[in-house]
């Protein structure tokens, strides 16, 4: 007999009683007597008994497992999110199934489906930004399995939603800017489509109008993909323009890196010559030349807020009064480095 096998019929046998006497002594009733439970606890830990999660949890028909799917776990802040999911799981006794869409509708969908299949009790989503047809969230919707979504909004009203507030970071960027003495303040704006990219954008044209600074479509370059390449393109337009910009928000640090390439390799400085901004606050955006100003997104405390609303939902299970839809937005902060800090340098 393996030990890594060991079942209680294994255990019953061995002491010569039924396997209910040795199941009702592993959980301490009362109506068994101290002795056998004291022969059924050593003997237990001399075979290495462990339960079986899998039989116990098809009893109660949770699995106590939670499903994330993320679009891409090398991104910094994506990163700092499964690190508060897994923190406030394990602190509830659940454990992490974690897919990943690389931001592909067709592999989100895959992964719904996997997740599904694994009987989780229920999901965590961040939605692809290639994401537009929605029937496949909506078959797990109707269905009844508790959903989460965090970071990027689902277009239905009635859903749960943890996000940050992506308008307010935006506005702070491009205010600070403004406020630092850019005249001509650009944006690099990626993944169009996606809600966050939206309200980014709505709070960098607030400021401008409120400063009466020029707002002009050719101020904002659009790319399907926040990569290093799409801000060195987008820079590369903007020096090339007869008035140039003095001041860049970018949608990113990511973005904001590419682009800061750009002007350095041009000569100019940072931030004499172009200020620039971007959103995030990813971990190498101090160790740049100069340290990158960037708005800070609590990455760990959503992360923890998605799986500890998720947990409330699965846990209220099937109560006659169910829960209203919620959402929970976070705060930004706008961390200043030299990247922007133009007044200072005057």
């Amino acid at each position: 007999m393996k030990y890594n096998q060991v079942t209680i019929k294994d255990l019953a046998r061995e002491l010569g009683i039924s396997p209910s006497t040795v199941s009702r002594a592993l959980k301490d009733h009362p109506d068994i007597s101290r002795e056998t439970k004291k022969a059924v606890n050593e003997l237990a830990e001399k075979l290495q008994y462990e339960p079986n999660i899998v039989a116990l949890n098809l009893r109660s028909r949770k699995t106590r497992t939670i499903g994330v799917i993320i679009p891409e776990v090398v991104h910094f802040f994506f990163s700092t999110v499964i690190s508060g999911i897994e923190h406030e799981a394990n602190t509830s006794g659940y454990s992490v199934i974690l897919t990943q869409s690389a931001e592909s509708c067709e592999r989100e969908k895959s992964a719904i489906k996997t997740l599904y299949n694994s009987r989780v009790d229920g999901m965590l989503i961040a939605i692809s930004r290639e994401t537009e047809d929605l029937q496949h969230i909506e078959q797990i919707l109707n269905r009844g399995i508790p959903v989460v979504f965090y970071d990027r909004a689902y277009p239905r009203t009635n859903t749960n939603l943890i996000q940050v507030d992506d308008y307010e970071g935006a506005r702070q960027a491009t205010l600070h800017l403004a406020q630092e003495g850019c005249k001509r303040i650009a944006h690099i704006q990626a993944a169009p489509k996606l809600d966050i990219s939206k309200q980014r954008l709505a709070g960098y044209r607030d400021v401008l109008h409120e400063y009466r600074l020029p707002d002009t479509s050719d101020l904002v370059y659009t790319c399907e993909e926040g990569s290093v390449e799409a801000g060195r393109k987008a820079m590369e337009k903007f020096l090339f323009m007869k008035n140039r910009p003095d001041g860049i928000f970018a949608n990113n640090d990511v973005l904001a890196i590419g682009a800061a390439q750009v002007i350095k390799e041009r000569d100019l400085s940072i931030p004499g010559d172009v200020a620039v901004v971007g959103f995030s606050n990813w971990m190498y955006s101090q160790m740049m030349d100069p340290p990158l100003t960037s708005v800070d997104q609590p990455g760990f405390e959503m992360g923890k807020e998605a799986a500890r609303m998720l947990i409330r939902r699965i846990e209220h299970g099937d109560d006659p009064k169910p829960l209203e839809p919620e959402t929970l937005t976070l705060r930004t902060k706008l961390i200043v480095r030299e990247s922007s800090r133009r007044k200072s340098r005057k």
